[in-house]
């Protein structure tokens, strides 16, 4: 059966896009080679927060085919990569997926189709790494297939900001492969922006996170001085965002999480090493971000120190062990090496988390949260979920580091 587009991974970037495609008429497979999202995807059970059930079964309805079987690609019209690029055990790019992804494509493509990369990567991916891989039975990108590149932007929970209502950076390999690229998406995205080439949209994407990586660790370093001074940073942040100009708010938080913060600027990093260039500027922001949980647990002690609590044998409470608010993504969550931290000093260490639930690497959840808050002997606020009474955690808690700004006056320790 032929369709319009064969989404190959249908996860956090992959599942939206089909969803926004499908609601805008176009016929839609997904291709995933894990046979677990394939089922629930087939059963219209959603793993991805941004597509409710409702809403898959929905395109279930319109036609959409979740499939494992490759040969799907043969049939599509236009093949969109959204595959998951992170890093390798020692911490360096990993395009281990789109080269994989690259292959199972060309092994069924067809002249005419057109072949978009949204994966995250270094700018020259797609002529270099993805171009070669596609082309390697003899059909040439720009003249047999017309070849695109553009950057996913999701962003996970927001209400407001879809796959529709944000701009869309298309590039292609060629002039007329980038307006192949950008008719397709104009079918579905309300503007359409077209990049120079692709290694400027790739780079246009590294740019984008490592601003917000950037100044994160902007405000993480003024949060961690504003302790030094006995300075409210909070107060200071509230302030600094009335100017309506010239300043843009960040918050600080425990470190970077999610798979694009933490991940896309060592992507930058690495291109740069490998160009004999230094990034000055992305590489103290990786310091200043990579020591935030650190902080948060000098900061735990010192709270349990205060009080005659030796962290040895102290209960610490964990709250919110995702990433972000209101969000179940807990990839890279700055939660893991804060629990790491304060185990190895011999404290016990809890968590509880409404949205996420159950984080197997870090063991079963606590069952009732007012009887742990009042059991532990602190409590460390890192995610401010909307599902949290804040009053009551407030009122509750023998100690508690509220690392959000989140809780309503009370005795408690900010950043």
């Amino acid at each position: 059966m032929p369709f319009d587009l064969v989404v190959v991974g249908v996860g956090y970037v992959g599942l939206p896009l089909a969803a926004a495609a499908s609601a805008a008429g176009l016929s839609v497979a997904g291709y995933d080679t894990s046979p677990d999202v394939v089922g629930t995807l087939t059963e219209g059970r959603s793993h991805v927060l941004d597509v409710p059930s409702t809403e898959l079964r929905a395109m279930r309805a319109r036609g959409f085919t979740p499939t494992g079987d490759p040969a799907v690609i043969a049939g599509a019209d236009t093949v969109v990569i959204c595959v998951p690029t992170g890093l390798g055990p020692d911490g360096r790019p990993d395009l281990g997926a789109v080269r994989a992804a690259a292959a199972t494509v060309s092994d069924q493509l067809r002249p005419g189709t057109l072949v978009v990369l949204e994966s995250t990567s270094f700018p020259g991916t797609t002529d270099e790494v993805l171009r070669p891989i596609l082309e390697r039975h003899g059909l040439v990108a720009g003249e047999d297939f017309p070849l695109g590149y553009s950057p996913e932007r999701i962003d996970p929970g927001n209400r407001h900001y879809g796959i529709r209502n944000t701009p869309k950076v298309v590039s292609g390999h060629t002039p007329l492969c980038a307006k192949h690229c950008a008719t397709f998406y104009s079918r579905f995205v309300d503007t359409v922006v077209v990049a120079r080439g692709t290694r400027e949209a790739e780079m246009a994407k590294l740019l984008e996170n490592t601003y917000r990586y950037v100044n994160i660790a902007l405000v993480n370093e003024i949060a961690v001085f504003c302790d030094r001074l006995g300075v409210d940073v909070w107060d200071v942040l509230h302030c600094a965002a009335t100017k309506p100009f010239g300043f843009a708010p960040f918050t600080p938080g425990p470190g970077v999480g999610g798979h694009c913060i933490p991940v896309d600027p060592r992507y930058l990093l690495d291109k740069a090493r490998r160009e004999g260039a230094r990034l000055g500027v992305v590489e103290a922001a990786r310091r200043v971000d990579s020591a935030m949980p650190s902080y948060v647990v000098e900061r735990t002690v010192r709270m349990l120190t205060r009080e005659g609590v030796p962290v040895a044998g102290a209960r610490v409470l964990l709250l919110g062990v995702s990433y972000k608010a209101d969000v179940p993504d807990t990839r890279e969550s700055a939660a893991f090496r804060i629990a790491d931290e304060l185990r190895s000093l011999g404290a016990v260490v809890d968590y509880h988390d409404p949205v996420a639930g159950v984080v197997p690497a870090l063991g079963p959840p606590v069952a009732d949260l007012d009887s742990a808050l009042r059991a532990s002997d602190a409590t460390v606020l890192l995610v401010a979920h909307r599902g949290y009474d804040l009053g009551l955690v407030a009122r509750e808690a023998r100690l508690l580091l509220d690392v959000t700004g989140s809780v309503p006056g009370g005795e408690v320790m900010r950043l």
